[in-house]
Formats: structure tokens, sequence, C-alpha cells
């Protein structure tokens, strides 16, 4: 018998971001109402729409696509639907996924948290965003909320194809909130403001009930808004493909050479690097990393041990403010939890059905220890009437609590430390695979953030709540500079960004791009550069000259003079810089940036820092980047498995490669034991980019969930590895 043990290091969790629940989950929702559907397919799709028009006149033809991919939306009764898998020019049938939510008022969190981080903060303009389009493509919108509905114009339901972006309520599914509070840091205008309070709305309800969707369901809300005319398109969604030719970032990079703005959440898969996912990943997107306030962080303290376990509050959780010793209790060994802390081991049983059975038996909080050597940011903002403070805490940590708890009770005090604004330690880094650029572009707020919910107010952390506010600031650039293209707003507020220091030394590229946004300086400019992230690629050879250029723009009436420091000197690597240039009032002039590298003389891997500009007492600072030889970059990532919509047999699998693999296997195993259960794929002279598939159930095999271990053997012969959690319906169970 082939048995293996399996050591889980990382499974993929990204706060706010596109995530997956379960096919039983979904059903739970579904009735036998008509389905909606959107068909990917090969030919010209008014063609396509002239054919079912007069082949299947009883299926509803809702939207025809053609500016970002080709593809129809349907409605219809689910058998007719099914037959048309059939049809020759049929790709691909997408449906619908999902995500969580949840509301709590402004008054009750100003109470409990004095360091709540509001919109407006960040507008330290005289500009307010007037008559600048926005469309937001998320969970859909509360446009009944007194501080949206003021702005909301229209929008669209790809979910449910119909023109009512309503967030999904309690009644129709697992209900969501988050393209509220996206919308609120945006334009919300009442007793809250966002960042550009007169800016117009446009909701797209991409992700339906819980809040995930395909990627598909994103594109086609992008292709609806591009056919309403917004402006600017925030998408504060993405996955784990870290790639720059994933569908979702060829389909941005489209969106913005038909000239609409799009800012784009980086993710929250930090602190490690490569963690930065598509649609972040577009060349043309403005992809957004979170900054973070000066903080009060809470962490349990085992006064007898002298020993500090840090933990990390979970989105939706009311604020952790214990207020004296509480003992904790390993909930799995005992259901005596009153006025107790409940410790739970992570597994596959949800977040909040662990929270709502502790806080049922009287606990005053749950900690949630990690399964697996990485920070844990959790959501249980899907929780309904949910009192008690929710956080976790690391593997090593659990393990130290449990085997104290084996032994003796164990009270633990909260003690609180401060934290200097910095970079947020979820917020995704870079760089990206393939093309080596340098994401995130920004950074902007992005924890303890309050904004609109249906209901009320509430402040929530991540990635998506930075991007919207790089989007309202966009909207402010737009109405203050309205002959500015994108390619001009987007170089300003890359221009005049902070740079941000820890220690006195500037934070690498990866972490923070160009730094953190500045409205009030990003107007003023008097200099544009176009493009400052300097990517000079991979060095193959023992030693290259590699050249980048910039564009520099004097928005200015006056000649303006520009020169560069010296960079510090470094064995094998010596820079090539313009001497001091001068450009005319309203002129733009391209300059040449060249560095040569001898490959010996470094080390292997990913090498950044800085450039500096100036120009009189002004200091540009321009991030670079190249990689010598190798990198330590994910080689396979984004590992789906599904069963197909509409069928109970057939399943697809779907994962992306930055370069060429001899062979790829899949190995299955058990989610508890971690003992190997069977293989369930392996394919050979794999290509680089996305690769995709079909499989039969007698091929998959027996139910149930699994740990599946992804082993690549490269072109050069090294191996690489990574796990995800996939679930294999049982028989008769429909993939919608």
């Amino acid at each position: 018998m082939r048995v293996k043990i399996l050591l889980i290091s990382s499974i993929f969790v990204m706060l706010f971001t596109v995530s997956n629940v379960s096919l039983a989950e979904q059903l739970n929702h579904k009735g036998n109402k008509l389905e909606s559907v959107i068909v990917e397919v090969n030919g010209e799709p008014k063609e396509i729409q002239a054919f079912l028009k007069s082949h299947y006149p009883s299926i509803e033809i809702v939207a025809v696509y053609t500016t970002l991919f080709n593809g129809l939306a349907l409605k219809g009764d689910r058998e007719q639907l099914r037959r048309m898998e059939s049809l020759d020019f049929v790709k691909n049938i997408h449906t619908v996924q999902q995500y969580e939510t949840t509301n709590m008022e402004r008054s009750k969190w100003e109470q409990k948290h004095r360091k709540a981080v509001f919109p407006f903060e960040l507008n330290n303009t005289t500009y307010t965003g007037k008559g600048v389009k926005v469309g937001v493509i998320d969970t859909g919108m509360d446009y009944n909320h007194p501080d949206l509905r003021t702005n909301y114009r229209s929008g669209y339901d790809v979910v449910d194809l119909d023109d009512d972006p309503m967030e999904t309520k309690p009644e129709e599914g697992i209900p969501t909130l988050h393209g509220s509070h996206v919308a609120g840091i945006i334009a919300a205008n009442g007793k809250l403001k966002g960042v550009a309070p007169d800016a117009e709305l446009y909701a797209y309800r991409a992700l339906g009930p819980g809040g995930s969707g395909t990627s598909i369901q994103v594109i086609a809300a992008m292709e609806q808004a591009i056919k309403d005319d917004v402006d600017i398109i925030n998408l504060s969604l993405g996955n784990q493909v870290n790639g720059p030719d994933y569908p979702t970032s060829l389909a941005v990079n489209k969106a913005a050479e038909l000239g609409v703005a799009v800012v784009i959440a980086n993710g929250n898969a930090g602190p490690d690097g490569w963690t930065v996912g598509a649609p972040a990943t577009a060349n043309q997107a403005l992809s957004v990393g979170a900054a973070s306030h000066e903080q009060q962080l809470p962490y349990l303290y085992a006064r007898w041990d002298d020993k500090k376990i840090a933990i990390t509050e979970m989105t939706g959780s009311p604020p952790w403010q214990l207020d004296t010793f509480y003992p904790i209790a390993f909930a799995k060994q005992t259901k005596d939890l009153k006025g107790k802390i409940a410790l739970y081991q992570r597994d596959d049983i949800p977040f909040m059905e662990k929270v709502q059975q502790a806080q049922a038996s009287g606990a005053k909080a749950v900690v949630i220890a990690n399964n697996q050597d990485q920070p844990l940011q959790g959501d249980v903002s899907g929780g309904k009437s949910l009192k008690i403070p929710v956080a976790s805490i690391s593997q090593k940590d659990g393990e130290w609590l449990r085997k104290k708890l084996n032994k003796e009770q164990l009270n633990l005090e909260t003690k609180y430390e401060s934290k200097a604004p910095s970079i947020a330690n979820f917020s995704s880094r870079g760089p990206v695979t393939v093309n080596w650029h340098i994401k995130p572009d920004v950074v902007a707020p992005g924890t303890q953030i309050v904004s609109t919910v249906p209901g009320g107010y509430r402040a929530l952390q991540g990635t998506s709540m930075a991007a919207p506010h790089v989007s309202g600031v966009v909207a402010l650039i737009k109405e203050a500079r309205p002959m500015w293209t994108n390619q001009q707003i987007f170089g300003a507020i890359k221009t005049t960004a902070l740079r941000m220091d820890a220690d006195q030394e500037p934070l690498s590229p990866t972490i923070q791009g160009m730094g953190l946004i500045r409205p009030k300086e990003a107007i003023e400019t008097k200099t544009i550069i176009d493009d400052p992230q300097l990517t000079f690629g991979q060095v193959h050879s023992y030693s290259e000259t590699k050249t980048e250029q910039i564009v520099i723009e004097n928005t200015t009436d006056e000649p303006q003079t520009y020169y560069f420091d010296n960079p510090y000197k470094q064995p094998g690597i010596s820079w090539n810089l313009p001497p001091s240039i001068t450009v005319a009032p309203h002129k733009k002039q391209k300059l040449s940036l060249e560095i040569k590298i001898t490959s010996p003389q470094i080390e292997e891997g990913v090498h950044q820092g800085w450039i500096t500009m100036r120009q009189k007492d002004t200091a540009y600072h321009m991030p670079y980047l190249f990689v010598n030889q190798a990198a330590d970059n994910p080689k396979t990532m984004g590992f789906e498995f599904v069963l197909q919509p509409l069928s109970t047999d057939a399943f697809n699998y779907r994962f992306y490669m930055t370069e060429p693999a001899e062979k790829v296997e899949v190995d299955l195993y058990h989610p508890d034991t971690l003992l190997f259960d069977r293989q369930l794929l392996e394919l050979k002279d794999v290509k680089a980019g996305v690769n995709e598939g079909e499989m039969d159930r007698g091929t998959v095999g027996k139910s149930g969930y699994y740990y599946a271990v992804i082993s690549v053997t490269l072109k050069t012969g090294d191996l690489a590895s990574y796990e995800a959690m996939i679930y294999v319906p049982p028989q008769g169970v429909n993939g919608n």
C-alpha cells in the first residue's frame, strides 16, 4: 500500500477577494427558479445570438459580450441550458459561487475603537470628484443606504442578469456587504463622507451570495461598466495567480486601452513575496497595497510563563477589549466555555461555526490556531449577532497552548503594544512572475476603515479598503485636471507618493511600490514621471547591460532642471545615468537609465533598490528591480478543481505555470490524517501560462474534502510543489 505523510506548508488565504465555498453550500440557496449563466463561445457572439433565438427560443438572451471577451449571458431552465453543452461553439459555461458579510452601527464602533480611520480624512484638497463616474465591481451595493443613495446612478447584476445590483440579502442566500463598504470609501455622501463625496457611483454585482464569482463574471461586469462609459473601475477582488497573462489581467489591460482608469486591490496574502494575484498583476492597472495607521495592537500574555502570544483580529469581529485575566480552554476537550477564552484548531469546519458554538456556550472570546506556518487573516463578517471578539494565533503558539492546557489551567490577560504607521502585514507583496514587474504601484490606508454597509456602518481592513481610497483620489484628480490622461493621472499619483521608511531605511519596492498616496501633491505636482518603476528583467549571462526609459513631464510655466544622485556603489552593479537636463514648460523629455550587471559578483535572486532624481529641493525616488539568473518565485499556482456547471459527472481543472514543466502531478491527501489517498492527475510536457482540462467522475474517484499537493518537475530538472484544498461532491450533485 502506498503511504505518504504530508507536511502542510501553505494554503492561500486572501481577505476580501474572491473565495470559494463548497458546491453543497451553493446548492442550499438554489431553488427551482430559472438559472443565470454566462456562456463563453468560440466565434462571433452576435451570430450565435441569432442562432440561439432561432433554435432555442425559450432561452432568454440577456446580454452579448464582445469587448473584453466573447460570450452571452443567458437565462433558462436548468435542463434547457444543460442541452447547450454539446453545441460546438460553446467553450465554457460559467455559473455563480459565494462570499460572506455583516453590519455594525457606526456609533457602536466609535464607542469601542478610538483608532478608526475615516475615508474623508485622506482628502486634503478642495475637490470632491464632482461629475466623475466610478464603477464598483463587487458584491453589489446597498443603494438605499442614506449615505449612498444620493450618488448612486445605476448598475447591473451579472449574477442574476438583471439591472438590480443590490447586495445579497439574507433571504437570498449568504448576505454580503463588501461592495457597499468599498462604494462608501469612494463616494459616501451623508453622515459619512467618502474620499470623493460628489463622484457618481455605478454598481456591478459580479460576486454573488457569500461573495465570490468566476473570472468571466468579473470580466462581464467590466464590459458592462465600459458600455456605461464609466471613468474609473474599482476592483477590490482577485485570486492567487501571480502572473501577468491571467484572463482577468488581460481584460484589465484592454479596459485601460479603451480609456478607463482601473484600480485594483493588491491582495491580502502578505507578508511573503510573490503573493500579489491577478488582476492586480496587470501591467496597466494601478495596483494598491494597504498601509497601516498608528495602532494599539492587543496581544495575550501568560504572566507566570512570561509568554507573549500575538493575535490577529479577524475581519468582522468586535474589537478585542478583554479587561482582565480570563482562563483559556481548548474547546475540543471541554464544553464548559462560560467566562473563558475558547481555543480552536483551524480545520475544515468554518470559523463562524466555531464562533457561534463558543458564543452560545458563554465564551468571552475565541482564538483559532492556524494549522500551518504562516499568518492567518480570517474573516467572520458573515455572522449574525456576533458579540464576542475573534482572533487567530500562529501554529507555534497554538501548539504551546495545547501542551500547556494538557498539564494545567492557564489564565491569560490582554496587553497592548504600539505600532507605528507602516505597511499592513497582510498586504500582498510583489514582484510579478514572468515579467518581474514591481507591484504594488502605491499604497493607501487599509486598516480599520469605517464605511457604509447595509443597515449602518462598519470598520473593515484589507487591500480591498485601500484600493477605493485610490479610486477616490483618481476621481479628485479627474475633476481638478480634466485634460489629463489616465496615464498622466497614474504618473502623478506615483511620482508624488511618499516613500515609506522603517528604522530610517526605505521599505523595499515590492512591499510599498512608490509609497503612500498624497492627493494634494498629485494634483499640484510640478513634475510627472511616466512609469517610474524600473524593471530591468532577468540576467542570464556573465555580464549584461540593461536599459529602461522614463518620460519626464514639466507641468509648470517655467523651465525645470533635473539631475540624478550617484547610486551607492555595489560590486557587480554599475549605473550610467543621464547628466543634468532641463525640460521646457509643459514639455516632456525621454531619458534612458542604464545598468550593467556582472552576474558572478552578486547573489542569485531578486535585487531591488532606489534611484533618486532631484529638482531643486524635491527628491523623486524611483524603485528598480532585476533578477540575477533565477528567483525563488512560485512555479505553479492557482489550482482549481470544480464540477462543471449543469453537470453531475464532468469536472474542470485549471492551474497556472510560470514556466514550462516536464511533469505535473496532483496527489490527494486526507485533510485530517494527512495520509496519501490517491493520485488525481498526471500531465507531461506542460506549457507556461494557464493549463486546463476535463475529467470524468470515474477517473476522479470518491467524494470528500482533500488536500491536493501539486508537484512539478521543471524542464531544468528542479522540483517545486504547493498545496490547495479541493472538494469532490458526491454522485448526483449538480454543478450549479
